[in-house]
């Protein structure tokens, strides 16, 4: 499978609503980062939903090599 770009090498804090759902850009050609805008389209990457189940901010991998996708795991330190 094809590497994603790197969008930047830190999270995005991003505020969430509890049962409201978010799509994660997993490729890295978003332009409207952390959330998919259908660049992917043709890249074999695909988004990834995350379903928020409170209220609060959440921190989106902005790497795309996280283990925890969508969530940072801290690899963009690694990199």
């Amino acid at each position: 499978m094809a590497t994603p770009n790197i969008a930047q090498k830190a999270p995005y804090g991003t505020p969430v609503e509890a049962g409201q759902s978010y799509w994660w850009c997993a490729c890295g050609m978003s332009k409207k980062q952390p959330f998919c805008d259908g660049s992917h389209k043709g890249s074999g990457f695909a988004p990834l939903e995350y379903k928020a189940t409170q209220s609060t901010t959440v921190y989106f991998c902005g790497c795309k090599r996280t283990a925890k996708q969508p969530m940072c795991d801290g690899t963009h330190s690694k990199i």
